[in-house]
């Protein structure tokens, strides 16, 4: 398995990048898993569902398993959130595995829009490296592709992804 992230501000459409590359990169023969970072309180269950059940009695994991798609759920309770290498150790093998989120220090490409008023992510963070922008960064030390370059960007990933052994765990960005 080898590993990239996308990184940007909320808004900048790292999701409508990322869900636009995946059939690229699916048509080049390579199979893609994604990790999503939530900064808030989220849930997959509903109130009123066995499993929900399950998991406020005390269950720590909760596998809800159909003919269509399987999923765990975990609950962390004291425990701290998991580093990028714990969650890649749960998933299944895959070519690359794309990760929405900024705080990894891992490569990434960042998506930027101007509209957004917010500083470049690349200007800080050592592992951004490139640019998927809808205007031009002249300014740029890291290369731009057009945001909407589909092929461009899935070169990219493909070519600065990293195999999983070379991950740091640490989080230093």
């Amino acid at each position: 398995m080898r590993v990239i992230g996308i990184a940007g501000w909320s808004g900048s459409g790292k999701t409508t990048l990322i869900t636009n590359v995946i059939p690229r990169l699916i048509s080049l023969g390579v199979s893609v898993s994604t990790i999503k970072y939530a900064h808030h309180c989220f849930d997959l269950d509903q109130p009123g569902k066995d499993s929900f059940r399950h998991r406020t009695a005390g269950a720590t994991e909760v596998i809800i398993s159909s003919a269509k798609r399987w999923a765990i759920l975990h609950e962390l309770r004291e425990e701290s959130e998991w580093d990028i290498g714990a969650l890649l150790a749960k998933m299944s093998p895959a070519d690359l595995v794309l990760v929405e989120g900024k705080r990894d220090a891992i490569p990434k490409i960042e998506v930027y829009r101007r509209t957004n008023s917010k500083q470049p992510l690349y200007l800080d963070d050592p592992y951004i490296i490139a640019v998927a922008c809808d205007s031009p960064l002249p300014a740029a030390k890291v290369p731009v592709v057009d945001l909407n370059d589909i092929d461009a960007t899935a070169k990219l990933l493909l070519k600065h992804a990293v195999p999983l052994a070379d991950v740091k765990i640490p989080r230093s960005v």
